[in-house]
């Protein structure tokens, strides 16, 4: 325990960040999930090819945990996301802009993002986009793929790259269930790492949602010309029509 707790503050020091005796806290993250944890992330998210950037929102529903206090902010991590505005309430059709600061980025960790919520607020939404950088988006010209006509997309948020394409408590000390709705160009497949909606997909962009909780690297995303083929009644494969035989 001492030793676990001697590592993790000196790579507190490493990255700039304070730490307590603790080897519980990761220090590879902002969040305070003892103070105001996310439980359920819900997304809605355009992609965009010609800019290599997801746009869109975030719903996070929060609950107060043990060391919650009187004005205690929500923290989340962020890594070079543009922030539009960031709106709460005790649910979706009930939202009020709040006040948000978000820091300085800092190598590895990236940007604080602290959000003032109020004492009876449930859910907060955050309408944002990615950068053409963000570490965790790898986007494919056409050149790159096997069929060589149609782009490609797919997310790597392991270990803590989940806070370049969302904004998040990126830990894995932090379970999430989530939902998705990906709007996706003509032509192209949406996948996750989550039950397709079928029944709704149809409708308004491609639908998913994960009702297990998970640690938010391994939410994940592709977009491209896919096919799938099944290998039993539980299992099969996606991949471009060209490689999947």
């Amino acid at each position: 325990m001492v030793r676990h707790a001697l590592v993790a503050a000196a790579l507190a020091c490493l990255l700039g960040t304070s730490v307590e005796a603790d080897d519980t806290v990761d220090v590879h993250s902002y969040a305070r999930p003892k103070e105001i944890a996310v439980k359920r992330v819900e997304l809605d998210l355009k992609v965009d090819f010609a800019a290599k950037r997801l746009t869109g929102l975030v719903d996070l529903t929060i609950v107060r945990g043990p060391a919650a206090y009187d004005g205690a902010p929500l923290i989340l991590d962020t890594r070079a996301l543009s922030i539009e505005k960031i709106e709460a309430g005790v649910d979706s059709k009930n939202l009020r802009p709040v006040a948000f600061d978000l820091t300085t980025p800092v190598a590895v960790l990236g940007s604080k993002l602290a959000i003032r919520v109020g004492e009876q607020d449930k859910l907060v939404r955050v309408t944002y986009q990615t950068a053409p950088t963000a570490s965790a988006l790898q986007w494919l010209e056409p050149a790159l793929t096997a069929g060589k006509k149609s782009p490609f997309l797919f997310t790597q948020s392991q270990a803590i790259h989940a806070r370049s394409w969302i904004p998040l408590q990126d830990s894995p000390g932090v379970r999430v269930t989530y939902g998705a709705t990906i709007h996706a160009p003509k032509g192209l497949l949406a996948v996750m790492s989550a039950r397709t909606i079928a029944s709704e997909t149809a409708k308004d962009g491609f639908r998913f949602d994960m009702a297990e909780p998970i640690p938010p690297y391994l939410i994940a995303l592709a977009v491209g010309d896919l096919a799938f083929r099944s290998l039993g009644p539980r299992t099969g494969v996606f991949a471009e029509p060209a490689t999947l035989a």
